[in-house]
């Protein structure tokens, strides 16, 4: 059943944007006071969801993360303020207390705050401690999920996260804790021996330390890795490499933050399913010809 004209399939107001207009979707209204917790994907503007765009379309107020890249950002609606509030390993910035009092404020002054992070909001993006930041406030939120670097980022790279032949499990883990040191609460020996397929948000600064764990707890030095710098981007670089000798071919293969880090047989696939690759080279050589 078709919702109501004017209002979304959840029942609330429908929005009169571009976006909603152009594929004909009830969309819903940003109303003023609201916080909207967006993921922005993992960086391609492409892969952004109908309902971000929308919210751009209609946001007072973007806060948004140190991934969140310029066409992005050129996509908010005339008018709109942009406050940056992006936390980069080792370099100064916000405390994340900061940030969830800064939304909590401007939506109290009736501003329409979407607050823009990088891949999924609650996927290792501390979407989480915002909306219940949110909550303790009383302020009307609603959560925007986006494309994570995890999952998106590798399918950039030709590697997906699980294939039958390889794989019915898979983990997600970030490499750093909320002190910024390879995180303690994980079990390694357990995550070593029970998932055939890891993939690992915010680790190459720790990446020894982790290849250490993972070794003790009894993966092969030869298991294939990848590192994917700048997932999804025109600059996205992949190193392909092993366990063993994953630290010494990042730095000789100029694996970069931020990046996502896979261990795995999925990753031999991307011999093969290297598209972005072969999409690359035919159009150098249209332009050769």
């Amino acid at each position: 059943m078709s919702a109501p004209q004017g209002t979304t399939p959840e029942g609330t107001a429908s929005s009169d944007t571009a976006i909603g207009r152009e594929v004909g979707l009830a969309l819903p209204r940003f109303e003023p006071g609201w916080v909207w917790l967006c993921g922005a994907g993992p960086g391609d503007p492409g892969l952004l969801t109908l309902h971000a765009v929308n919210g751009l379309q209609q946001a007072d107020v973007l806060v948004y993360d140190a991934l969140v890249g310029p066409e992005v950002l050129g996509m908010a609606r005339p008018g709109a303020e942009l406050e940056y509030a992006g936390k980069r390993g080792g370099k100064p910035s916000l405390k994340q207390q900061d940030i969830s009092l800064r939304i909590v404020e401007l939506a109290r002054r009736g501003k329409r705050v979407l607050r823009l992070k990088g891949g999924d909001p609650f996927v290792f993006g501390r979407g989480g401690e915002e909306a219940l930041s949110l909550v303790e406030a009383g302020v009307p939120f609603r959560v925007l999920p986006g494309i994570s670097a995890g999952i998106g980022g590798l399918a950039y790279a030709g590697i997906p996260c699980t294939h039958r032949d390889t794989n019915s499990v898979v983990t997600f883990l970030t490499g750093h804790d909320a002190t910024g040191a390879t995180p303690d609460g994980i079990d390694w020996a357990s995550v070593a021996r029970g998932s055939p397929v890891v993939v690992m948000y915010m680790a190459l600064k720790h990446l020894d330390e982790i290849r250490g764990r993972l070794l003790a707890g009894g993966r092969r030095p030869d298991e294939p890795m990848a590192i994917v710098s700048h997932a999804s981007l025109p600059d996205q670089r992949v190193v392909e490499t092993t366990l063993g000798a994953c630290v010494e071919d990042a730095a000789a293969g100029g694996a970069v933050a931020p990046a996502m880090i896979v261990l795995g047989e999925v990753v031999r696939l991307r011999q093969a399913l290297d598209w972005l690759g072969a999409v690359q080279a035919r159009a150098a050589e249209r332009a050769d010809a």
